[in-house]
């Protein structure tokens, strides 16, 4: 059975409010990213312990830290960006997150980021390295301008780290708006699918600069996607990120309408596909 998990701070800013919204939807997870507008990997121990009451108060548990981590660009200093995965990490441990989200870094200004692949992988080892011991993943999320904005270089990142610790998680929007590719089930998702553990459903209307689609209208081929989970009997995360209103390089808007409007198409694709999805 896939589980039902949303970035519920495109609802509102206000953290009660987001489990309040999750809550009365019956989602039980959130991809945790912002609260009070500030990321999860920045909480103070006590915003932690207040965030961790709010959820529990709700029956809502974390199905991922939505990190910023290599959102960065890779001729910036290593050291402090590793210093805020550690802090990732300490996130992960204390919500019982099994899931890390992570980027793998932009070019230097002019450059490109092929150029960069040995640092970039070595970075990766080195994240991968504070794992060990611990129940965590690290997901490496698709996302234009980033080394693995391309499925063969998602893949790449994960064969050459060569670790259980890195997997990936798949975004059929992120290869519409950012490498225009209108049938990435066809051409993206085969080469990733083996490496995937974690989905997020967001959908996007090529030319649309601005914002998504409802899930299954736009080109991201969603039903497709979900039809193939289904044959696979996926047991793991669907987090609904709509960007309905905007979407930006570290978050997007939805509002609580139009977000309750793409859980129920994201529940209704899976109920039509025969995904059971709680």
């Amino acid at each position: 059975m896939a589980i039902l998990s949303a970035f519920a701070d495109e609802v509102t800013d206000d953290f009660k409010g987001q489990i309040d919204f999750l809550a009365s939807e019956k989602v039980g997870f959130i991809e945790i990213r912002f609260v009070n507008k500030k990321n999860v990997v920045d909480l103070s121990q006590a915003e932690l312990l207040e965030t961790r009451e709010l959820m529990q108060d709700r029956g809502i548990r974390v199905s991922a830290i939505a990190s910023p981590i290599g959102k960065v660009r890779i001729d910036e200093p290593f050291r402090p960006h590793l210093d805020k995965f550690r802090h990732a990490i300490d996130a992960a441990l204390f919500f019982h997150s099994p899931f890390i989200r992570i980027f793998s870094f932009y070019p230097p200004k002019g450059g490109r980021i092929e150029t960069y692949r040995t640092q970039v992988i070595e970075r990766m080892r080195r994240m991968v390295e504070l794992l060990v011991g611990t129940n965590i993943v690290m997901v490496h999320e698709n996302e234009t301008d980033i080394y693995g904005s391309s499925a063969e270089n998602c893949v790449d990142l994960v064969k050459s780290v060569d670790s259980p610790k890195l997997r990936l998680a798949y975004d059929p929007a992120n290869f519409v708006w950012g490498e225009k590719i209108t049938n990435n089930f066809d051409v993206c998702w085969h080469t990733m699918k083996p490496y995937v553990v974690h989905v997020h459903i967001k959908d996007w209307k090529l030319g649309n600069d601005h914002a998504g689609s409802m899930p299954g209208e736009g080109d991201g081929q969603v039903r497709k996607l979900l039809e193939d989970l289904a044959r696979m009997k996926y047991e793991g995360f669907l987090t609904v990120e709509p960007h309905l209103k905007s979407g930006g390089q570290f978050g997007g808007e939805t509002g609580p309408e139009l977000f309750s409007q793409a859980i129920a198409a994201t529940r209704n694709l899976c109920r039509e596909v025969g995904l059971p999805c709680d």
